[in-house]
C-alpha cells in the first residue's frame, strides 16, 4: 500500500473519529479541572455561596458588585501558602483575581455544602 493511499485512510478514519466524539461530548458539560487550582476553584464554584456581614459590608461601603465573586470563582488563583487547606471542619483559601487596576482578595471558608466568603479586600 503506498503511503499517500495510508495517510488517506488515515485522514479519513481520523475526521469520523472527531465527529464521534463532538457528537457524544457535545452536549455534556465536560471540563479538563485537572491542577489543585483549578479543582478548588470548582467546588466552591458549585455549592451554595454566603457572605459574612464583614464581607458583604466592604462590598456595599466601596460599591462593589457581588458578581466579581463570581469572576473571581472562574479567572481566579488560589494562594495555597497563605490558604488554611488542613483547616477543621472547612477548609479556608485565598483566592485573588485582577478586576481592573486592582486586585480583589476573597476569603473564603469552604464546607460540605456552602462557601462562606468571610473577608474581601480590594488592593490598589
Amino acid at each position: 500500500m503506498k503511503l499517500i493511499h495510508r495517510i488517506g485512510y488515515f485522514s479519513v478514519g481520523l475526521f469520523f473519529g472527531i465527529m464521534l466524539l463532538l457528537f457524544f461530548l457535545g452536549g455534556k458539560k465536560t471540563s479538563c479541572d485537572y491542577s489543585p487550582n483549578d479543582r478548588v476553584l470548582k467546588n466552591i464554584r458549585i455549592k451554595e455561596r454566603a457572605f459574612s456581614a464583614e464581607a458583604f459590608n466592604y462590598f456595599e461601603t466601596n460599591k462593589l458588585d457581588t458578581a466579581l465573586v463570581s469572576e473571581s470563582l472562574e479567572n481566579g488563583n488560589v494562594d495555597f501558602s497563605r490558604s488554611n487547606t488542613e483547616g477543621k471542619p472547612c477548609n479556608v483559601y485565598l483566592i485573588t483575581n485582577k478586576v481592573k487596576e486592582a486586585i480583589l482578595e476573597l476569603q473564603i471558608e469552604n464546607c460540605d455544602s456552602t462557601a462562606t466568603i468571610r473577608r474581601a479586600i480590594l488592593i490598589q
